[in-house]
């Protein structure tokens, strides 16, 4: 009958011991949250740096001269100089 005993004692012991490293503060459980909240912060990040390079590429063209302002007034508002027509594939 002692051996039992000392079985549950065993296994009660263990999980004494695990439980910390699962569940409290630092644990597994709060690490895998952090990498889960890295990577969608890092996802963000990679979307915010390729709409900072468009738009530094786009204000480029617009210190270039005024080509650049004349082709997105045409794209965007649909200007035409009179007698033109604009087509757009």
């Amino acid at each position: 009958m002692k051996l039992p005993s000392l079985r549950l004692l065993l296994v009660a012991s263990l999980v004494v011991i695990q439980f910390p490293l699962w569940f409290s503060s630092g644990g597994w459980l709060e690490v895998w949250k952090k990498e889960t909240q890295v990577a969608s912060l890092t996802s963000q990040v990679e979307d915010k740096e390729l709409m900072i390079a468009e738009l530094e590429a786009e204000l480029r063209d617009l210190r270039s001269g005024h080509l650049a302002a004349e082709e997105r007034a045409r794209f965007e508002l649909g200007l035409l100089k009179p007698g033109e027509r604009f087509l757009q594939y």
